[in-house]
């Protein structure tokens, strides 16, 4: 692609998501303060405090900077209609998602580096718990992002702050929050459900926006005049969401062991771990620091970061990781 074409398509993608981002916390914004008839609950404001999952500890908090690069998962339904962590009840065909550490709820950009697709997210869960991941995506959140036959794929994960701040407002605002039933309409099994589309949505003026839609539903889901500025079904907004396409990231994937100060250290890790892997020592500066990451990679697949991930905990470093650069 063309240098000048390459910017336009950039310029026009970010200009694109931000359009996604502003209209999906309007619309949540305007749920939080509202009431839907059945009364079930929307969930409340949480960030929670420090837990411990299989050896690791993990530290919640309003973390407005967040961005990370690593493994997505998905997960579906053995826990559809159960409880969230912040008192919402699951549906695995809204576009949400679980995060170890972010407040619940919270809105991230997801983007799949492998083949470009980003899209907005809601945070309502903790997890995922397994080493090699993380954000784990509702079912749908992975149809969108074209990953749920493969299960995994590597994404960056960026909190965007002023829709995250607007949104913990509403909250803590102490106004009803509820939310309409979670199936308005009828859902294939994962087994059965089709390929998402691509197709042209309204901003499709503009050369380069798509929006994946969701199979054709047995009832409209599109709010209204009259539900403008009053009850909208959270559920509802959340099954069709833009998705903007980007240019692909080349990526590699490796287990990080741990980073020090120390250059001895770091070297003395890596002889304890030349048995698991092809280590190395990868030195880094951020803001005038050195800092001396270990590192066994690249690794070809997300299994194999797996399976060394877990070889690197066992010996007893469970702050050990899965990087992807």
């Amino acid at each position: 692609m063309k240098p000048l074409a390459t910017l336009s398509f950039m310029t026009l993608a970010l200009f694109l998501s931000a359009c996604a981002e502003t209209e999906f916390v309007v619309h949540t914004a305007k749920q939080v303060q509202s009431a839907t008839s059945d009364g079930r609950p929307v969930g409340r404001y949480k960030v929670g405090s420090p837990y411990a999952i299989n050896g690791v500890w993990y530290y919640p908090q309003a973390d407005y900077g967040y961005v990370e690069t690593g493994i997505a998962s998905w997960y579906g339904p053995n826990f559809h209609n159960k409880d969230t962590a912040n008192g919402e009840v699951f549906d695995q065909n809204a576009v949400t998602a679980a995060h170890r550490t972010l407040p619940m709820p919270s809105v991230v950009r997801v983007t799949n580096l492998e083949n470009g697709r980003a899209l907005v997210v809601r945070v309502n869960d903790r997890g995922p718990f397994a080493h090699g991941r993380i954000i784990d995506l509702s079912r749908r959140s992975a149809q969108l992002l074209g990953f749920e036959r493969q299960g995994t794929a590597k994404v960056r994960v960026e909190v965007l702050p002023e829709e995250s701040r607007r949104l913990a407002e509403a909250y803590q605002s102490g106004k009803p929050v509820q939310l309409a039933s979670l199936n308005p309409e009828p859902v294939p099994t994962p087994e059965a459900a089709p390929s998402v589309a691509v197709s042209k949505g309204n901003v499709s003026k503009i050369p380069g926006a798509v929006v994946l839609t969701p199979p054709p539903p047995a009832v409209s889901t599109a709010p209204s005049p009259a539900d403008q500025g009053s009850a909208i079904d959270l559920a509802r907004q959340s099954r069709s969401q833009t998705v903007i396409l980007t240019e692909p990231e080349p990526t590699e994937i490796y287990v990080q062991a741990g980073a020090f100060t120390n250059a001895n250290n770091a070297d003395k890790l890596t002889q304890i771990l030349a048995d698991v892997g092809p280590v190395r020592i990868d030195p880094r500066q951020v803001n005038g620091q050195y800092f001396y990451r270990v590192r066994l990679g690249p690794l070809a697949t997300a299994e194999d970061a797996d399976r060394i991930l877990e070889s690197v905990i066992s010996r007893g470093y469970p702050g050990a990781r899965v990087i992807v650069e």
